[in-house]
């Protein structure tokens, strides 16, 4: 009863709030990327939707993001900032993110992207040694290989400036982290075999005491995380 109320409300939610105010771009790649075989990875609506008010709450300049697939956070990155903004994307796959350009370019925020195509630890580790403190990214988001992510937070707290916001998807994982059950072998076999590395980063992420947390149960799971030092 409990599972069919959450998928009640979660429908109502998405009919009521965020379908009507869903930019014409990203419904329109929204639509592109559920039908790609790979579709289960994009971004969900309702996570671009808080996402975006993140961003203009922090009236964020310098942003960064390290996983990009069709680009629907990417593009919902784009349109929460202002012109002069710039927003740093990495992912060792262009291939991707040109299926979601043509939507980026109709919307006017490209110029807005510098697109890094590249694995995400060398592009990083180059990003740590070119910026300078002044220049600290406001806000990062991360959608890529679960099994790095806990390798990618000690990099990110060299990049984004104290008080600034990283923010981790997925880290619900299918709801698989909160069970020691095996998978249901409904999910795909990189759902087993990722788990243990979501949970460890969870883990790892709850006793940090450089940053503040908030773990969402929105979309596949979100944790937000704001730097403290």
């Amino acid at each position: 009863m409990l599972g069919y109320s959450i998928q009640r409300c979660g429908k109502y939610i998405l009919k009521t709030n965020v379908f009507p105010r869903e930019h014409e771009q990203l419904k329109e790649l929204r639509e592109v990327t559920e039908k790609h075989p790979m579709g289960l990875m994009g971004v969900p609506p309702e996570e671009g939707q808080l996402l975006s008010i993140i961003l203009k709450t922090l009236n964020a300049k310098r942003t960064l993001e390290v996983g990009v697939f069709t680009g629907y956070s990417l593009l919902t990155t784009a349109l929460a900032l202002s012109d002069d903004a710039k927003i740093t994307a990495i992912d060792m796959d262009k291939s991707f993110y040109e299926i979601g350009l043509p939507f980026i370019r109709k919307a006017g925020v490209e110029h807005k992207i510098n697109f890094i195509e590249s694995e995400a630890h060398p592009a990083l580790d180059k990003l740590i040694q070119e910026v300078k403190e002044d220049e600290l990214f406001d806000f990062a988001f991360v959608d890529a290989d679960k099994n790095n992510y806990i390798h990618y937070h000690e990099k990110l707290l060299k990049l984004v400036r104290v008080g600034g916001i990283m923010a981790y998807d997925n880290t619900l994982w299918f709801g698989t982290v909160a069970t020691q059950e095996p998978v249901d072998p409904k999910y795909p076999d990189f759902v087993g075999i990722l788990r243990d590395d979501v949970v460890k980063l969870n883990k790892s992420l709850a006793s940090d005491p450089r940053i503040e947390i908030s773990q969402l149960a929105i979309g596949d799971g979100l944790t937000i995380c704001r730097r403290v030092y």
